[in-house]
């Protein structure tokens, strides 16, 4: 698929971290961008900064997606691209004592369930809609449409208390091959990152003797990887037409250890 003025793409979490280096590495190729993220302030300042638009999201919910579906074909026309980066984590161990008085506990099923609304079915709710927009374009060379999905490195080698955020993305993982046979007649691809360690707001809180320790741990290059190195490989996803149903883990050859 070509990067130009004519085609336009839909960023969830685009507000920040790898969404907003995808919204920024797509705006400078021309693409018109929308960002769906929760994130007002920082949503609005992106698209200002790229031209785009931003459309206030929820991904749990229905009526909140076919609404920024809708303003966001309005001002840019049905998108070619979805790139998913919506998305979420907790931690807690599936069963174990407290520490201190050594009260059995377990993971909160409501948080379980949270994770995976969020990280799994909010990516799939995305795809579905966005898919369904796709079908109504005309095939240029053959394609509709691309969309790149997010996972992590945790769907393959989670650590200690990762479960809920394991199993969300182990579920795109899962997913991908099966939606892109699904709208493979279509002319739509359908991909998936699994990045490792990056440099995100999240990670951005945490003291620098950790982040040392992090990026220690990464084979190499040994240091976190940038939201530029992931927006790189979403374009290389959309543009290469031949890029369909895989996964692909970006991590510097990192293999998470048990904790």
């Amino acid at each position: 698929m070509k990067l130009d003025s004519s085609v336009a793409a839909v960023v969830t979490g685009g507000a920040s971290g790898l969404g907003e280096a995808t919204v920024r590495a797509l705006a400078a190729q021309g693409v018109k961008v929308a960002i769906f993220d929760m994130n007002d302030n920082k949503g609005e300042a992106v698209a200002k900064d790229v031209g785009g638009i931003f459309c206030k999201c929820n991904v749990t919910s229905d009526e909140e997606v076919d609404a920024a579906f809708a303003k966001a074909r309005a001002a840019h026309g049905q998108e070619r691209i979805l790139i998913n980066c919506a998305g979420t984590g907790n931690a807690a161990k599936t069963a174990g004592r407290d520490r201190k008085t050594g009260e059995i506990k377990h993971f909160p099923i409501e948080a379980f369930n949270w994770l995976i609304q969020i990280n799994l079915v909010g990516t799939f709710r995305c795809i579905a809609k966005s898919a369904a927009g796709m079908l109504t374009l005309d095939p240029i060379d053959g394609e509709r449409g691309a969309i790149v999905n997010t996972a992590s490195v945790a769907a393959e080698d989670g650590q200690m208390g990762q479960a809920a955020y394991s199993a969300s993305k182990g579920g795109v993982v899962g997913m991908t091959l099966p939606i892109a046979r699904d709208l493979a007649s279509e002319g739509i691809r359908v991909n998936t990152i699994l990045p490792g360690i990056f440099e995100t707001p999240l990670m951005a809180g945490a003291p620098p003797q950790v982040k040392e320790g992090l990026a220690a741990s990464v084979p190499f290059p040994k240091r976190l990887g940038q939201p530029e190195e992931y927006a790189q490989l979403a374009l290389t996803m959309v543009t290469n037409g031949y890029f369909n149903g895989e996964d692909v883990r970006l991590d510097g050859a990192i293999r998470m250890a048990p904790r």
